[in-house]
């Protein structure tokens, strides 16, 4: 359950940093929307995009167990994986997400700027999975 819960704290700390982070590589683009617009189209998309968003991060069942650097790394690299292994994902979500048919978001899969923003939110939930973790 510990994993569970780490998994939450990081996704909501993740989800908190998207403003910022869409500021500061100036791209529309966020995952909590990519996620709530998927399955609804109404004003109801930021709630259920954040509850996918929380639920994701719960499916985290093991977490490491503390918060040196090894395990910080290897939660950090175990993030990045999971990130390259959903990149081609990203060919089928600018075919059908609503955000991309309409062209309030670029195409993301040869976006650099959305790269950069899931490098960097990927890096941030594995840092703060491993971080909330006590040894």
């Amino acid at each position: 359950m510990r994993g569970a819960a780490a998994g939450i704290v990081a996704a909501a700390a993740w989800a908190a940093s998207e403003p910022l982070l869409g500021r500061l590589l100036r791209t529309p683009y966020s995952d909590v929307r990519l996620l709530g617009r998927l399955v609804t189209r109404g004003r109801g998309w930021p709630t259920a995009g954040l509850t996918l968003h929380l639920l994701n991060g719960a499916r985290l069942r093991r977490s490491p167990g503390t918060a040196g650097t090894p395990q910080r790394r290897q939660a950090i690299v175990a993030a990045e994986v999971e990130n390259l292994v959903l990149w081609p994902a990203l060919l089928l979500v600018d075919r059908i997400h609503p955000d991309r048919r309409d062209n309030t978001w670029p195409r993301l899969f040869t976006s650099r700027r959305v790269l950069a923003y899931e490098i960097l939110t990927h890096a941030l939930f594995g840092a703060l999975v491993a971080g909330s973790r006590k040894p």
